[in-house]
């Protein structure tokens, strides 16, 4: 039987306990994964009693309360507070969501936080996600056009434009790239489900004119292929996108254009 051990710098401690002293009895724990490349320590996990009567409604909220009132050495990102602008994605009682979005009632017993999955931790709960940005930007997700620029603008029928539904929303949270295993095993080659979810929304865009070149820039083995149709982008995307159909599409435009 196969045993896996990781190294001993990376198996995660016990920490602190920082008990609430209100009395009150709506109190939640929060158990939040630490992690100071500065200090030479490994990982840890703290854990928080939050009084929910003061706090917000969602994940966010209690961490927000946590650096504020509890522990200001706490670490993560945040910023619009309605999904939206996707920095605040984590791994939360074992899903990749948005801490905005994730309300504290849907999670049973202590709510368990995590850095996203499979990537490199800065500090605490901030992934890099230098390399999920430079293979976003490799597909080049701007308008490519051979045709003189219209003086006003590029029209888009109502039918056109419809077809970018369910495509253009995405936030790149990375909360699908890293769930996927496919992505987790091949990263540094497979483009990893939001990256290809965005080269669809620009191979199908009727004013776009380089589907050829953007085809042949996603033809090959890991770029495109490695996904196996898992459906763990699908199930976790906050936005309720589908990056698994956007795949399957890209491989079908690949068939078509052979026969």
């Amino acid at each position: 039987m196969v045993k896996l051990r990781l190294p001993k710098n990376s198996a995660v401690t016990a920490g602190r306990l920082y008990k609430s002293e209100s009395g009150s009895p709506n109190i939640r724990r929060f158990q939040v994964y630490r992690w100071n490349p500065d200090d030479g320590k490994n990982p840890r996990i703290d854990t928080y009693e939050v009084d929910l009567g003061t706090c917000g409604p969602m994940v966010l909220d209690a961490l927000i309360k946590i650096k504020e009132e509890i522990d200001q050495t706490l670490t993560f990102r945040r910023s619009c507070r309605e999904g939206v602008c996707g920095s605040c994605a984590m791994n939360i009682d074992g899903t990749n969501t948005l801490a905005c979005t994730k309300s504290i009632e849907e999670v049973p017993g202590d709510v368990k936080i995590y850095p996203l999955p499979h990537t490199e931790v800065i500090k605490d709960l901030v992934p890099d996600l230098t390399h999920f940005y430079a293979q976003h930007a490799s597909i080049q997700p701007w308008l490519h056009t051979v045709t003189p620029n219209p003086q006003n603008e590029w029209k888009q029928s109502h039918h056109d434009r419809e077809k970018l539904d369910g495509l253009y929303e995405c936030i790149l949270c990375a909360c699908c790239s890293t769930s996927c295993p496919s992505y987790w095993w091949n990263g540094d080659r497979y483009l990893g489900p939001a990256a290809l979810l965005q080269a669809y929304r620009w191979l199908i865009d009727s004013r776009d004119e380089s589907t050829g070149e953007r085809l042949d820039n996603l033809e090959d083995p890991f770029r495109l292929y490695r996904c196996h149709t898992i459906m763990n982008c699908t199930q976790t995307c906050p936005k309720g996108l589908n990056p698994a159909k956007a795949i399957a599409k890209i491989k079908s435009m690949m068939v078509e254009r052979r026969v």
